[in-house]
């Protein structure tokens, strides 16, 4: 089994250091570098060929939200998951992040195993968005989202397709739709890989931003 190559990025010791104690404990993850800030950050993890970067927004030199784009945007061509590891205080850059390419995005409060099953989750190309804060991050990208635009990407979708896109908006994991649209779980793995590539997103917390960008979904419906 080949480990998962993780590389923490905060520019501050002390939560390095208990990521790296949570992490490391796992058989299936390596650490495999650490960096303060975000020019470190690309650079190592291009030097380590990690697999998954645990990235802080808030670091001098160069921001998380910098490093998500040269790391994890498509037009990089070989983009390296970022997962967002944050606070509340800076929900916008948040959003930003998502766009510029991050798989997705985890509390700094949330338990380990939490912490655990996120990065694995990203590393098998799934992306996420943590639940506990989902409906929080639609309440506020919604009211600072910009006026839906047309795409002609959506007209390739089929009517599951949407639904499935939808139900992923509101924060629904794979097991929730397929208890919501009465479907099995291969099933709607198949349809969400549908939606990613037909949308040309890389995760499931790029297609939370999509929906509510393009006005396909919205807060409450």
């Amino acid at each position: 089994m080949t480990a998962i190559r993780v590389l923490l990025a905060d520019d501050q010791a002390v939560v390095r250091r208990g990521l790296r104690t949570i992490l490391e404990a796992e058989p299936d993850m390596e650490i495999v570098g650490e960096a303060a800030d975000g020019v470190e950050a690309v650079a190592l993890a291009h030097r380590r060929a990690a697999h998954v970067v645990l990235m802080d927004i808030r670091m001098p030199r160069m921001d998380g939200l910098a490093a998500t784009r040269l790391l994890a945007h498509p037009a990089t061509g070989e983009p390296i998951d970022v997962l967002v590891v944050t606070t509340f205080d800076l929900d916008e850059i948040v959003f930003a992040a998502l766009r510029a390419g991050a798989a997705g995005f985890l509390l700094k409060s949330a338990e380990p195993d939490a912490l655990v099953a996120a990065v694995r989750t990203v590393a098998g190309g799934q992306g996420l968005i943590s639940p506990e804060v989902t409906r929080r991050l639609i309440s506020e990208f919604a009211s600072s989202a910009p006026q839906p635009h047309a795409d002609s990407r959506i007209d390739a979708l089929t009517p599951r397709e949407r639904e499935v896109l939808m139900l992923m908006a509101r924060g629904l994991s794979n097991a929730d739709v397929g208890r919501e649209l009465v479907l099995e779980s291969s099933t709607v793995k198949k349809h969400v890989a549908n939606v990613l590539s037909k949308l040309d997103l890389r995760s499931r917390a790029q297609a939370v931003v999509f929906a509510y960008e393009h006005g396909l979904a919205r807060p409450g419906s």
